[in-house]
């Protein structure tokens, strides 16, 4: 009876240390698929980081035809349009991450969860099989076991009953002779469940030895093989995490040395040298101011400096109606129709119209080269046709190469025209032996239009209701006679007597305006307009382009330079 609660208590131990094993290995499934779990997050971190970062470097990216596009002559826009092509770059190297930890990680780990959990389930499966085998001969044992006794014990009451009959007197001889048999019958079955539980018992000491020894202890080597496998690729995976990092950092810094090599690459003077290359009028500066003494009852007359920036730049033209066609102080006001100007570039300064057709030139040269290299070639393949009929008919090429020809003259005659504004523009040019004298372009010499201002002065003190004659009118005047004589006028715009507001100053737009409300005007950043009314409170300034447009902007965006009472100085605000 020990012995079998002892096998009994053992029994229910093992069971207990298989479903240990059995939670722990079920842990050690769900840390496989936790870590899996984690890199794949980050696998999805990396793709959406180099997304933003692809993005961030399109958005940044200068768009076709626009100022962006025109900045990259500078080293400094060059240098971030290679910081933004490495920044792309860098990009992709997360996203080459974000493969191969899918690739290398992600995948393999799904597919080992999947051998995983088979081979534990196989080894746990035959950990049970064995359990219910010992549990099943165990209970036949307990079964035989039993019987015996029972057996026994019937054996024992038949031979106290066969004794008792044959004690009495009373008792027929066929009574005890049955008594008799019934107890021999009871012995040989007791001695058959003795036979049958010591079978059992030495079939059951067996299995009990063989699965103590042999089933379980090897069912729970592969149990801590499998585990030990799953640590070891567990590390393995780390490992792969870190070298997926490491593999693409040599390209990561190759990106990063462009970026300083980049950065390094900007200088300062050069992009400096491109500005003044580019802005460069070419107009030689003003002359100096006349000394005018004052007399009693004489008036001194408002001169300027020559080509100073109150003066006009050409000579007053009259309208056959006798009156002055408006014009534009450029270049402090952008054209309206940027882009549309004259075919000669006459709208632009001397030394900006100089590139212009010389850029011109070169463009159609090389459209003229491209031509005559069309023609050679096709008048080769006429010559080989000619050698050879059967190849083509010479004849054929023919009208393709009058065509050409055509083409080339006329791209010649094209080249003649520009050239000879070129050499136009190259000798009113100031030669590099001449005094540095640098023209304004907005306005000329004071003596083409000196008689038109002392005649405006003298209209303006008939006109002014007590004859006298101030100098706020006189800065109003001189500023319309600058307008009036500005070359680049608008001969469809003409505002006859119309009363407009005078200005007050000017002012320089610091940002866009799209000015799409009634009463607004348009501004692009950087130009400059005529302020005619202040800032009353309400955040708007009321400004003038030219004498056909004129309206609101917002104060915060635009820089004003506000005309004191004091011979028309600036004050800047």
């Amino acid at each position: 009876m020990e012995s079998g609660r002892a096998t009994l208590l053992k029994e229910q131990q093992l069971k207990d240390q298989f479903d240990n094993l059995e939670k722990h290995t079920q842990s050690g499934i769900e840390f496989v698929e936790r870590y899996s779990k984690f890199v794949k997050e980050r696998s999805d971190i990396e793709i959406s980081y180099a997304k933003q970062i692809r993005n961030l470097s399109k958005k940044y990216q200068p768009k076709k035809n626009s100022r962006e596009e025109e900045e990259n002559k500078y080293t400094s826009c060059r240098a971030f349009l290679s910081t933004l092509n490495e920044l792309n770059d860098y990009a992709g190297q997360h996203e080459v991450i974000a493969e191969n930890l899918t690739s290398q990680i992600i995948t393999e780990l799904s597919r080992y969860l999947t051998e995983l959990k088979a081979e534990r389930k196989s080894h746990f499966h035959d950990g049970r099989k064995a359990q219910q085998q010992i549990e099943s001969l165990w209970k036949q044992l307990e079964s035989s076991k039993r019987r015996f006794e029972r057996d026994c014990k019937e054996a024992d009451r038949a031979q106290q009953y066969f004794e008792r009959m044959d004690a009495d007197i009373n008792v027929t001889k066929a009574d005890v002779e049955k008594a008799r048999q019934q107890a021999q019958m009871r012995h040989q079955i007791a001695a058959d469940s003795k036979t049958e539980y010591s079978n059992y018992l030495t079939k059951f000491n067996q299995e009990q030895n063989e699965h103590y020894y042999t089933l379980i202890p090897n069912i729970f080597q592969k149990l801590q093989e499998m585990e030990e496998r799953r640590i070891e690729r567990v590390g393995v995976s780390m490992k792969t995490y870190a070298e997926v990092d490491r593999e693409v950092l040599p390209i990561v810094g190759k990106c990063l040395d462009g970026m300083t090599k980049a950065a390094e690459s900007i200088e300062p003077k050069t992009d400096s040298k491109q500005v003044v290359e580019s802005y460069k009028s070419g107009f030689e500066p003003p002359g100096d101011v006349e000394f005018e003494d004052y007399g009693p009852g004489q008036t001194m007359k408002r001169t300027v400096s020559e080509t100073s920036l109150s003066n006009s730049r050409g000579e007053a033209k009259e309208r056959p109606g006798g009156g002055k066609s408006k014009g534009k102080l450029w270049p402090f006001i952008k054209n309206k129709n940027k882009g549309s100007g004259p075919e000669d570039f006459s709208h632009l300064p001397p030394e900006q119209r100089r590139k212009k057709l010389q850029a011109k030139i070169d463009d159609i040269n090389k459209d003229i080269q491209k031509e005559m290299d069309q023609k050679d070639a096709l008048t080769k393949m006429k010559g080989v046709y000619e050698k050879n009929p059967q190849m083509g008919d010479p004849a054929s090429v023919d009208p393709r190469l009058v065509e050409m020809a055509m083409n080339i003259e006329k791209l010649q005659s094209e080249v003649q025209k520009f050239e000879g504004w070129l050499a136009e523009v190259e000798g009113r040019l100031p030669s590099r032996s001449d005094p540095p004298r640098r023209q304004s372009g907005l306005y000329e010499s004071q003596n083409s239009n000196s008689t038109m201002v002392d005649n405006n002065c003298a209209q303006d003190r008939e006109s002014s209701p007590d004859g006298s004659y101030t100098e706020e009118q006189s800065s109003e005047t001189q500023v319309k006679v600058a307008i009036a004589n500005t070359p680049e006028f608008d001969d469809e715009f003409d505002d006859g007597d119309e009363e407009t507001l005078p200005t007050i100053g000017t002012c320089k737009a610091v940002y866009s305006f799209e000015g799409h409300n009634e009463g607004t005007i348009s501004v692009t950043e950087g130009e400059l307009l005529f302020v005619i009314e202040q800032d009353k409170g309400d955040g708007w300034t009321r400004v003038r382009r030219n004498v056909e447009e004129e309206g609101y902007v917002p104060t915060s965006y635009v820089e004003v330079f506000l005309e004191t009472n004091t011979k028309g100085a600036m004050t800047y605000i």
